[in-house]
């Protein structure tokens, strides 16, 4: 199947690795803002979980795969968010978004945030769920009258 994508690369074209609920709300969101996005994602059950007014477009098949990126257009994105529950998967991606397709904004998660230097010597921005539960935990911690707050909100 051939996408047909006709936008300019100073269009906001956003291409989303990985259909978890990360990723589908992402699209979602986006999607529901008017925004021009694409969802990849090896299983094709997954876009199961994309709301039925999503309004983007979606391809079955494994990001790591040059011909599925050149299927989606990727140089046409001018964002790639990798979101896919792998590592690996992830920077893989995120590097050939950035060092081949020369895609200015990458985003990608990571699990290990020992990993993330490895993230930012290509210049890729991370989102690492492991870091920002910290930064949310200690934060709440740090404010007894919040941590009060919650702990009624829990028990009500």
């Amino acid at each position: 199947m051939k996408i047909q994508i006709n936008k300019q690369k100073n269009e906001n074209y956003t291409i989303i690795i990985g259909c978890g609920r990360l990723g589908a709300n992402l699209a979602n969101t986006l999607s529901d803002n008017g925004e021009d996005v694409l969802i990849i994602d090896k299983n094709k059950e997954a876009f199961r979980k994309l709301s039925p007014a999503y309004g983007g477009l979606s391809l079955n098949g494994d990001a790591t795969d040059l011909d599925i990126l050149q299927e989606a257009q990727i140089n046409n994105a001018t964002t790639v968010i990798a979101v896919t529950n792998n590592d690996n998967a992830n920077i893989l991606v995120a590097q050939v978004a950035r060092e081949i397709f020369h895609i200015e904004r990458v985003i990608a998660r990571l699990y290990d945030p020992e990993r993330e230097y490895v993230y930012h010597e290509f210049g890729i921005d991370t989102i690492c769920p492991a870091v920002l539960s910290v930064k949310e935990i200690d934060k709440i911690l740090s404010r007894p009258d919040m941590l009060k707050d919650t702990l009624q909100e829990a028990q009500s």
